[in-house]
């Protein structure tokens, strides 16, 4: 079984359309680790998926963290594209970077808090 989920509901944006709309669920403290990207200004997160993004697209996404039944509604933007049959077998997917607003700022607290102490780990991630 799987510790992350995502589904893509939409297609990709294009230029003046509405934003591409994502689903995230991660159900563990390592699949969390290996998805947040602390290393952006308002934080970010990895998403698995075989669509083609672009970077600079926008997004919106549903994030469920584990136990937690709420799903954080978070806007941002894509900043990382790791493509099919990347070097050492990194997943596909997208880098979001969380915009600096309510749900950005609440987003990467909340994970932030559950990881604690791991954020200072040198463990690999989806990213780096």
């Amino acid at each position: 079984m799987s510790d992350t989920n995502a589904a893509s509901s939409a297609a990709p944006a294009a230029a003046g359309a509405r934003p591409s709309v994502l689903s995230l669920n991660i159900n563990s403290k390592s699949a969390l680790y290996a998805a947040y990207m602390p290393h952006l200004k308002n934080g970010g997160i990895f998403i698995p998926t075989n669509r083609r993004y672009t970077l600079g697209d926008e997004v919106f996404m549903l994030l469920s963290l584990m136990e937690d039944p709420t799903k954080l509604p978070i806007a941002g933007t894509v900043v990382w594209v790791t493509p099919a049959g990347a070097q050492n077998s990194k997943a596909q997917g997208i880098g979001i970077h969380f915009n600096n607003d309510e749900s950005g700022i609440e987003a990467r607290r909340k994970i932030e808090g559950l990881l604690g102490g791991l954020l200072q780990s040198s463990r690999a991630t989806h990213t780096i």
